[in-house]
This record gives C-alpha cells, structure tokens and sequence, in this order.
C-alpha cells in the first residue's frame, strides 16, 4: 500500500494503489464543531451520479438487481440508491467501488470515464471529501430484447 494521499500532494492521476484515511471527525474547523459523513451518504450519491450518466442501465450484480426488481413491485418499497456501489470514507478521502450493467453498443472505456468523473464530481462537491479512486467493474451488458422477451412466448408456427 502506498502513504495515503494529501491535498499538497495530490496526483494529477488516477492511484490504483491509494490508502484511504481511517475515518475519523473532520478537523478543519475544530473551534466551529465537527463534520462526520456517514459512509452511506457517499455511497447514495455515487450510486446517483453513476445511474446519471448514459449508457449505465443499471448497478449491482445479478442477485442484487433481482432483489431490487422484487422490491420496486412492493407498494411503498423503493430501489436502493446505493445498490452496486461500495464506498470506504475517512476522515477527508473516500474510495468508491461501482458494479454496473452497460447498454449494449456502448464504449466501456469511454463509460467508465464518464462515469469516474460525474462520481468524482458529486462526491466532491457534495461532501468536500477528496476522491482518492473510483474502480468500475462491469458486470454484464444489457441487450434491449432481453426485458422484451423475458416474459412472452413466442409463437413460431400458426
């Protein structure tokens, strides 16, 4: 592991490689009071800023996009914002992990891209936390007829 990484050494890259901060209260304004944010706060608006970008259909793996199908046909029951995101906070870095299913016919470099950046955006400015990395794994690619077909049957001699 590698020292963790601080404001007046910030790299101008992405560091695979980069230690988070074990979380503890916000010092830098220690006469005004104390800022913690809870890992579930980073984790809601990662996974918000990742499903705003186009060419993301949906987070989480197969199981857990499962249960959220389940979950929305429930009355009052919403999907989780945080569902495929997994997030590790100190005191002034966070890490983010995103699992995500892809739209077919998308670039996945280009996404995942694009996606690092509106996450490290959102958490930034939202949080004043130092996004020290955000790794995207892509865990399957959606094909438009899959939800189409999933249910009908089709009839092929009349």
């Amino acid at each position: 592991m590698t020292n963790p990484v601080t404001p007046a050494s910030k790299p101008q890259t992405q560091n695979t490689n980069a230690e988070v901060v074990p979380r503890q209260a916000d010092t830098r304004a220690p006469d005004r009071g104390t800022t913690t944010i809870a890992d579930t706060v980073v984790q809601k608006i990662a996974g918000l800023a990742t499903r705003e970008v186009a060419g993301v259909h949906a987070l989480g793996g197969g199981a857990a996009r499962a249960l959220s199908a389940l979950r929305e046909r429930i009355p009052g029951a919403t999907a989780s914002a945080g569902q495929g995101v997994s997030v590790e906070v100190g005191e002034r870095q966070a890490a983010v992990d995103l699992n995500i299913l892809v739209e077919y016919g998308v670039s996945i470099a280009d996404l995942a891209r694009s996606v690092r950046r509106n996450v490290i955006g959102a958490v930034e400015q939202m949080t004043g936390l130092e996004v020290v990395e955000v790794n995207v794994a892509v865990t399957d690619v959606h094909i438009p007829d899959d939800d189409e077909g999933a249910g009908a049957t089709v009839v092929r001699v009349q």
